[in-house]
């Protein structure tokens, strides 16, 4: 076949650099916004802000790209008009100044690594043994396990330190490692991490009994055979208990009793929105209080309009200097009316949510819960379906009582015997029940929860218990056995 040229008209549809940064700011959290708005402010000149001044999403900035809006909007829905305002207040001046909100915080600022660092140079090691041992540490995972075997340990120091250690000399140092605090640092798995705890214990007959079942019956223990145990050891089930009592005291993860791990700065929270409820009433407040003002620099402004006024006498330098002022001054533009309707997107998709789930916010009960999807919420903003989910993704929302994940409120609907929608978190939370009222001797298989919930007028299946007990992490019945 011959090639040819041809040519071809066709309309396709591009988003604006205005709207990939709102997708972009949308998807992150409030400390990621902040961290991008600082990034962006040391980046761009042309964007100023005035420290300690409030943001305020309904400012009008003269500089504003009005036409980007109107095609932004197309995409991204109408904003409410007055007559869409819900029945309850949206709390804005009538608020103080510094929101009441919570930064939960579960870690500190030494790391394991450091931590176990500087015991090891308390240690009477030569130098090149200490070399090896801040190594091995290095290796350690977050929860202080030595995941890699010592042979691949052996074969780095030797390509990287020019050391040869054979894995005997490895594991030599590993057992003075294992010797420093957190107890159980240092393992390699479960149960050497157990046996490292409990040798470290004052000697007693639930010890030692403690210790002959993780060293001799771990198998066994893990499944919960505990009849083969008793059998085996010629013990009573008095003494089994204690035993068992002694082993679920140890930590499995001891590297997360000392902070600074990556996995546990990442449990600091911020609530990117503050829901209250008084006298019956619900008040809404995006947590904005280290979001800056930001506006065009002025300064940029009157030089570029200088620019534009004297093209014909203009350099080729000074043009150069002029298009980078255009750029960075269009680029601000962008930034600024990007924070603004994402700060305007989330606060509409929050008042949908607490619309739709009103009487929960009121009481904070999970059975007041109402089936929820992300289509719901998308009709009643006016917003995509993937806006809602960017939206609900990695944000939190701070109650009277608690903090919950945006995902909490978005649930499957499920039917009673009388035909009424319940939400699936209702199902759940009875499940939940159930399992915390059962006798831990015999506790309830997947059956016996499917008949207690049928009975009391869910139409549920097996499978679908099943399913809910492993998203409640909920262990199967004989797991969940205790003597």
């Amino acid at each position: 076949m011959a090639l040819k040229q041809q040519q071809e008209l066709k309309q396709t549809q591009r988003l604006s650099p205005l709207q990939m940064q709102v997708i972009k700011l949308i998807e992150l959290n409030n400390v990621e916004v902040e961290e991008r708005i600082r990034q962006e402010i040391e980046d761009n000149p042309a964007i100023e802000t005035t420290e300690n001044e409030p943001f305020d999403s309904s400012e009008n900035d003269d500089l504003s790209a009005t036409e980007e809006l109107s095609q932004d909007e197309m995409i991204l829905g109408d904003y409410f008009s007055d007559d869409d305002v819900p029945d309850y207040r949206i709390s804005g001046s009538q608020r103080k100044n510094e929101p009441d909100f919570v930064e939960i915080s579960y870690y500190d600022d030494k790391s394991l690594h450091d931590f176990l660092l500087e015991q090891i140079g308390l240690l009477d090691l030569d130098s090149d043994k200490q070399i090896i041992a801040e190594y091995i540490v290095g290796n350690f995972d977050e929860n202080g396990y030595l995941q890699r075997d010592l042979q691949s340990i052996s074969n780095d120091l030797l390509f990287q330190q020019q050391m040869e250690v054979t894995p005997l000399q490895l594991e030599d140092i590993l057992f003075e490692i294992q010797d420093l605090d957190p107890a159980g640092i240092g393992a390699r798995d479960l149960q050497e991490c157990l046996l490292l705890q409990l040798r470290r214990q004052k000697t007693n007959p639930d010890i030692e009994l403690a210790l002959t079942i993780i060293n001799d019956y771990f198998e066994e223990f893990t499944r919960k055979h505990y009849d083969k145990i008793i059998r085996q050891l010629n013990i009573t089930q008095d003494e089994l208990r204690e035993a068992i009592e002694v082993i679920i005291s140890l930590n499995p993860k001891p590297g997360n009793t000392v902070g600074g791990t990556m996995q546990m700065a990442m449990n600091n929270i911020t609530p990117d929105f503050i829901v209250d409820s008084y006298n019956g009433e619900v008040t809404i407040q995006l947590n904005n209080s280290n979001i800056p003002s930001l506006r065009v620099n002025r300064n940029f402004s009157e030089m570029l309009k200088g620019y534009s006024e004297n093209k014909s006498s203009m350099s080729s330098d000074d043009k150069q200097a002029m298009l980078f002022m255009k750029q960075k001054v269009d680029s601000a533009k962008w930034f600024i009316d990007a924070v603004k309707q994402r700060q305007n997107t989330l606060q509409r998709t929050m008042e949908a949510i607490v619309s739709i789930q009103y009487d929960f916010f009121l009481t904070e009960d999970e059975t007041k819960l109402k089936p929820m999807i992300l289509k719901d919420v998308a009709e009643r903003t006016g917003f995509d379906i993937s806006t809602i989910s960017r939206v609900s993704n990695s944000k939190y929302v701070q109650t009277n009582t608690n903090i919950y994940s945006l995902k909490f409120f978005f649930s499957e609907a499920m039917q009673t015997v009388g035909g009424e929608d319940i939400s699936s978190r209702e199902v759940k939370s009875l499940l939940l029940e159930c399992v915390d009222n059962e006798d831990p001797v015999k506790p309830l298989t997947d059956d016996q929860l499917t008949k207690i919930l049928n009975n009391k007028g869910y139409v549920i299946a097996r499978r679908t218990v099943a399913k809910y007990r492993e998203q409640l992490n909920i262990p199967v019945a004989r797991l969940r056995k205790k003597l």
